[in-house]
């Protein structure tokens, strides 16, 4: 392997395995801890209902839960955690996958001009990501700016 190669492999492909591994793990984090408080504050709400008649705060309480649930579910919408955990995790083992076929020697990489086809799947597979990151980004800003307008 050529210095090249080398300097490709550990600069650019296994930092990019990284940095997709580190945000997938932690919007998994993300979504789970807010899932598990807005699944708690969500149970609690009917179990405190019956008291309400009996203690006065209770109402508030239960006020006070049902906007913790409602700014939750904002939350795990507008990151989109459990969304980015899936693709962050899927681009991280597909980067991985290509590494492995290519350090083997494995097809596709068995034929001639090995680095450059790894060099090509890989930069094409970050950039679709990428343009359809943007592509998200640009449905979400539309829908937004649909709504706003709906609303005036």
């Amino acid at each position: 392997m050529t210095s090249s190669e080398e300097e490709y492999l550990e600069q650019r492909l296994n930092d990019q395995i990284e940095w997709y591994d580190r945000k997938s793990v932690s919007n998994q984090q993300a979504y789970k801890k807010l899932r598990l408080i807005e699944i708690i504050a969500a149970a609690m709400i009917p179990l405190l209902a019956g008291y309400t008649d009996k203690h006065a705060y209770v109402a508030m309480v239960l006020g006070g839960l049902g906007l913790i649930v409602a700014v939750l579910a904002g939350i795990i919408g507008l990151y989109r955690f459990q969304e980015n955990w899936g693709e962050y995790r899927a681009i991280a083992e597909s980067l991985k996958q290509e590494k492995f076929l290519f350090l083997a020697k494995a097809a596709p990489y068995d034929g001639e001009k090995p680095f450059e086809l790894l060099v090509t799947r890989v930069e094409t597979m970050l950039r679709n990501e990428t343009s359809g990151w943007t592509q998200s980004i640009r449905k979400a800003t539309q829908s937004d700016q649909k709504q706003r307008k709906e609303v005036q």
